[in-house]
């Protein structure tokens, strides 16, 4: 299935019925007045969040999204039914801009988080409505106003719970296979993963988290070389950062992986350097015992707490399971 986040579509809203111009006509009642009813209103679109959804993907096949418009007015002063309302569903995390002005209409977080984003158009009056003392037979009525209309933007920020970001080949795709169900793509190449992955992670006592794979960035990513500027803004929504870095790829100063990441992640949003992060160092089984040593000294000389597992053969991943269910047990007192 395709990963959508991003897409443009039209809402238009329905317009509002005409009013009618009638008369009362019956026997026996001579002179019966106006009785021409309202028309009704037009059907709105609005957008609601679901947590069902994980893409855009409807978007795909569809762009234009149009609420029914209201009907028409009638004689015995019947009003017009008033138009269906179409409702479109979105994933939580979905942000809706307006194309033209580029204003962010709404910023859709939780489960029902609903917007109306095209308003239907008001029904005409019909004659009744126009009457008077000294106009006692009129032969006007309203024309529905017609209902919005507007091209959208819909961007998707993924919420997850963690977030894994790294170089490419720094084996999050692994890691992210042998601690979930999830089965994103591996292999012995960059840029294997070429659009987020999400993983539900169960920890202890029944808890679980969403872990989501942000595709490899690279230097520049947040200039917009490589994958790194489509996907960073994933990132944003996640509540805990795991830096995988490669063990096993050092060639100089072993925190030049981090320093790289460290440095996209501040020039696209400088909040997301307080937050709560871990540095995985992967790939520890191609390390001897005084390799690693040194490097984890070094990360710690530099005040920056490590981890060391093999996301290939599972070594350390159930620690890293028990410093998650602490984390997010902290967080949530």
């Amino acid at each position: 299935m395709a990963f959508i986040d991003e897409a443009k579509f039209f809402v238009k809203a329905g317009d509002g019925g005409r009013g009618c111009v009638s008369f009362r006509r019956e026997k026996f009642i001579p002179r019966g007045g106006p009785d021409g009813g309202d028309g009704g209103n037009g059907g709105s679109v609005y957008i609601e969040a679901v947590t069902r959804l994980h893409s855009l993907l409807d978007f795909k096949y569809r762009s234009h999204f149009i609420a029914k418009n209201g009907t028409h007015g009638m004689g015995k002063k019947m009003h017009g039914a008033r138009g269906k309302d179409w409702t479109i569903l979105v994933p939580v995390g979905s942000i809706v801009k307006d194309v033209e002005t580029g204003e962010v209409l709404i910023d859709l977080v939780e489960e029902g988080d609903r917007y109306r984003v095209a308003q239907g158009g008001i029904g005409g009056r019909g004659n009744v409505r126009f009457a008077t003392s000294t106009n006692r037979a009129p032969r006007i009525a309203d024309k529905g106003r017609p209902g919005d209309e507007r091209w959208l933007r819909i961007e998707l920020k993924l919420i997850a719970d963690v977030g894994l970001i790294g170089l490419p080949n720094a084996g999050k795709s692994t890691l992210l296979s042998n601690i979930s169900a999830a089965n994103p793509k591996v292999a012995p190449y960059p840029f294997t993963t070429l659009e987020p992955q999400l993983g539900v992670v169960h920890l202890d006592y029944g808890e679980s988290c969403i872990v989501a794979d942000i595709p490899g960035l690279i230097e520049g990513a947040s200039e917009g070389i490589g994958l790194g500027h489509k996907f960073l803004r994933h990132v944003e929504r996640t509540r805990i950062l795991l830096h995988v870095i490669d063990g096993s790829g050092f060639e100089g100063n072993p925190l030049d992986q981090y320093r790289i990441l460290e440095k996209e992640l501040a020039q696209f949003n400088d909040e997301l350097v307080d937050r709560k992060r871990l540095i995985l160092l992967n790939k520890k089984d191609l390390l001897s015992d005084e390799e690693l040593k040194a490097v984890q000294e070094t990360f710690q000389a530099a005040g920056l707490e490590t981890m060391a597992i093999s996301a290939e053969s599972g070594a350390g991943l159930d620690g890293l399971k028990d410093w998650l269910s602490e984390i997010l047990l902290e967080e949530e007192v």
